[in-house]
């Protein structure tokens, strides 16, 4: 059989590697087959390609030197660095926050659950939660991992040498340009060679070509030129509207922090791309990061109308609806997840929580047992604080008390694991340990408010109203509208003006 033919055969059913070996071949015996070049060039970018629209890691570097900001004292509901300051946003009291202080979603998204921290100490703080050595610098970690891997691939060295190319020759062949530029950009990960060979392509197409346009977007995002960026995709969706342009015009907006600027982007787009999947998730997710749960919520209700595949406006839905007080709903989604495939730790967390507050104890402790099952190093310790409530709910403090020790040996700086415990000593009147324990959970978890109210309420307890001073305004500086602080702080203010 043709190698070409197999070649392009293995091509359309992504077996990537098998395709290289078989160009490989055709180009020893002749290399100055165009075909196969270009093919084991797309071959090569389809091995380490990454989905631009999702790979939105920040690191220290582009958080605490970032000097694109507008205003550093931004208004209630305009800023994803200050999240749950909005109209719509949602009481701590009723759903949990994140590191970043931002609602619990229902998925993992890169960059949303460590948020922008507002100080070094902050930044070099988050790997401890992150479960990584080291701080995390988007320029340094990811992209370089792809260019060392990329080497694999072909062990005598790189398959092209970039050093040597004549970019002004391949820019004026569109179709032998767009594949090389491909390959450096993704494969190679020369940012500043990939603008090169972008630029030249763009003069050569006499700047009516949208697609380079968005090339040299997406290179000046890479080198954080981010004012740069977006006169590219503004010129290019005037050319062309693209549903792709349309989503990286509003991930410049993102790290621009203008949110408000990249919904009505992202609506203007669903103007001429009606009920798009990808548009509507994309605004789901700024208001979710806004705080803005009700707007959210309805747009994830539209991306399920478009599809009812939709992976994480199913979860996100579901976990809207389990801190609604709707368990049973919530639970419907949830099964809704399992019935597609998705099998994990966390979805057996949830639907054991889901059944617990529906009053379904029969299927509890079998879905917990099953997460555990499946839990990793990374989910044990919430897993078994979860089994710890639920034996609260049952009244078994000592069972709760072994789970919560159990989480603690399995992530030694879980700070809900730590203010449980606390609460369970300070029932038991061991008032030191309980104070120890709070103080701890403080330290590990500086966006929880409880262990402060806890320590503030246990402090005046036994007389000491300075330290309990202390513990109940940070804990208002966290979750202002706590009413339990507030009452805590007039009774203190009482007995300092009884002095």
């Amino acid at each position: 059989m043709d190698p070409m033919f197999l070649a392009f055969s293995s091509f359309r059913r992504r077996k990537f590697e098998k395709c290289v070996d078989l160009c490989t071949t055709i180009l020893e015996k002749n290399p100055y087959d165009q075909a196969a070049w270009i093919l084991k060039l797309r071959a090569l970018t389809e091995q380490v390609y990454v989905d631009e629209f999702e790979n939105d890691e920040e690191g220290i570097a582009e958080v605490i030197m970032d000097d694109n900001i507008i205003a550093n004292i931004s208004r209630p509901g305009t800023s994803l660095n200050i999240p749950g300051t909005g109209h719509g946003s949602t009481s701590q009291a009723f759903r949990p926050v994140s590191q970043s202080g931002r609602p619990l979603s229902g998925v993992v998204r890169p960059g949303t659950q460590s948020g922008r921290p507002g100080t070094m100490e902050q930044a070099l703080r988050t790997p401890r939660t992150a479960h990584t050595a080291r701080p995390v610098t988007s320029a340094s970690g990811r992209y370089v991992r792809l260019g060392t891997a990329s080497m694999l691939s072909n062990p005598d060295g790189p398959f092209i040498n970039l050093g040597r190319l004549n970019f002004s020759k391949y820019a004026s062949r569109p179709n032998v340009a767009k594949a090389l530029f491909e390959y450096i950009f993704y494969h190679e990960n020369d940012v500043k060679n990939a603008l090169e060979l972008a630029a030249m392509a763009t003069q050569a197409s006499q700047f009516k070509d949208w697609w380079w346009k968005m090339q040299l977007g997406k290179c000046y995002y890479r080198l954080s030129l981010f004012r740069d960026a977006e006169k590219q995709f503004r010129s290019a969706l005037q050319q062309q509207e693209m549903v792709d342009t349309i989503m990286l015009l509003c991930k410049v907006y993102v790290r621009l922090d203008q949110p408000l600027t990249s919904i009505d982007v992202y609506k203007k787009g669903l103007g001429t791309f009606p009920e798009d999947t990808h548009l509507n998730t994309g605004i789901a997710r700024i208001y979710e990061g806004l705080g803005d749960l009700s707007n959210a919520v309805k747009f994830y209700r539209d991306v399920l109308h478009g599809d009812n595949t939709h992976v994480e406006a199913i979860a996100c839905q579901g976990t809207n609806h389990f801190y609604s007080d709707q368990p049973e709903i919530a639970l419907r989604y949830y099964r809704r997840l399992l019935q597609m495939g998705v099998y994990n730790a966390e979805l057996y967390n949830n639907l054991a929580l889901c059944c617990f507050y529906a009053q379904q104890y029969d299927m509890t402790l079998t879905c917990f047992e099953r997460a555990l099952s499946l839990a990793t190093d990374e989910n044990m310790a919430d897993i078994w604080v979860n089994v710890g409530h639920v034996a609260l709910g049952m009244g078994d403090s000592n069972l709760a008390f072994q789970c919560f020790r159990l989480a603690l040996a399995a992530t030694n700086d879980h700070a809900e694991a730590y203010n449980n415990l606390g609460v369970l000593e300070m029932n038991k009147g061991h008032i030191e340990q309980a104070r120890s324990y709070f103080q701890s959970s403080a330290e590990f978890g500086p966006h929880l408010f409880e262990p402060l109210y806890n320590l503030a309420a246990l402090s005046e307890q036994v007389g000491d109203l300075r330290s309990s001073f202390d513990a109940v305004q940070r804990s208002l500086k966290i979750f202002p509208d706590h009413s339990g602080s507030n009452q805590l702080l007039k009774k203190i203010q009482q007995h300092f003006s009884m002095m």
